[in-house]
């Protein structure tokens, strides 16, 4: 016992070692984004390997948002990743609350198939997708992307609303029934207090999947006007070159929403994720 309690500090310290590590290792990236950002173009592969610029300058963020469509893409990508996000929490609440309170005829025929459309790779299904988009005319449209986004991401949400709903006990809800709430009632007045922490993981998922998605958003959008912002920094690319820095400063712009949306929802995503991962 007593050798056990001589190596804790020694064991406690490796572990803030092995944090310190992973954390300097998840973000170095994104200090190489902003490095990058704020380095003069002619410097750029002279210092590439540079830790730190010789010279700092804000020429590139003034540049991407004066001098290009980037607030246009900025604008287009909330929109469709706050509407994606809100329609699709809801569609997944309420499925997963019936899945974990109601016991129905094709109950498992439904999660199976709901499973399933999480098996085929998106390169399968990208063409059949856009046929049905543009034979209903919403080619070039944010509503097609919202749309697509959200038949996307409620399967994987709803077994995730599931998880809170299953940690929830039924006995509060018929506790409630009994003092004279109805089934909505005591859903809207009990049960949905209780999962703010888990609709808040939802919400956070699904606007981080809708914000950084690509594939769907260069196959369905065409047109300038509605781009999103990650088909938007693809203009940064020329035949001949690429304007790193311009890009790099996209990039760092395009953290701040999501940044925001976090500090917004953290207190409920921390509850949520670690509510969510153990039942009962």
């Amino acid at each position: 016992m007593s050798a056990l309690r001589r190596s804790t500090p020694l064991a406690v310290t490796g572990k803030y070692l092995a944090l310190a590590f992973y954390v300097g290792f998840a973000l170095f990236p994104l200090y190489w984004l902003a490095k990058i950002a704020i380095t003069p173009d002619k410097l750029i592969y002279t210092e590439g390997t540079a830790l730190f610029p010789s010279k700092v300058t804000f020429e590139n963020f003034e540049t991407v948002l004066v001098a290009t469509d980037f607030l246009a893409y900025f604008k287009n990508s909330l929109i469709v990743s706050l509407g994606t996000a809100a329609i699709t929490t809801c569609f997944a609440a309420a499925a997963g609350y019936a899945f974990s309170r109601f016991d129905f005829r094709g109950k498992r025929l439904v999660i199976a198939l709901m499973l399933i459309t999480q098996m085929f790779p998106l390169l399968m299904i990208i063409a059949p997708i856009y046929k049905i988009v543009a034979a209903i005319g919403l080619l070039n449209s944010l509503t097609s992307l919202i749309i697509v986004y959200t038949a996307f991401n409620i399967p994987f949400a709803t077994f995730l609303m599931q998880s809170f709903f299953d940690g929830i006990p039924k006995d509060l809800e018929e506790a409630g029934m009994i003092d004279g709430c109805t089934r909505f009632e005591a859903l809207r007045k009990i049960i949905m207090p209780l999962t703010l922490p888990g609709l808040g993981a939802t919400l956070g998922f699904v606007f981080t999947a809708a914000w950084s998605e690509l594939l769907f958003a260069l196959m369905l959008i065409n047109s300038n006007d509605t781009m999103t912002f990650p088909v938007g920094l693809l203009t940064f690319v020329s035949k001949f070159s690429v304007d790193w820095g311009q890009m790099m400063a996209a990039g760092v712009l395009a953290l701040v929403p999501s940044c925001l949306f976090f500090i917004f929802i953290q207190r409920y995503l921390v509850q949520g994720l670690t509510s969510g991962a153990v039942k009962g």
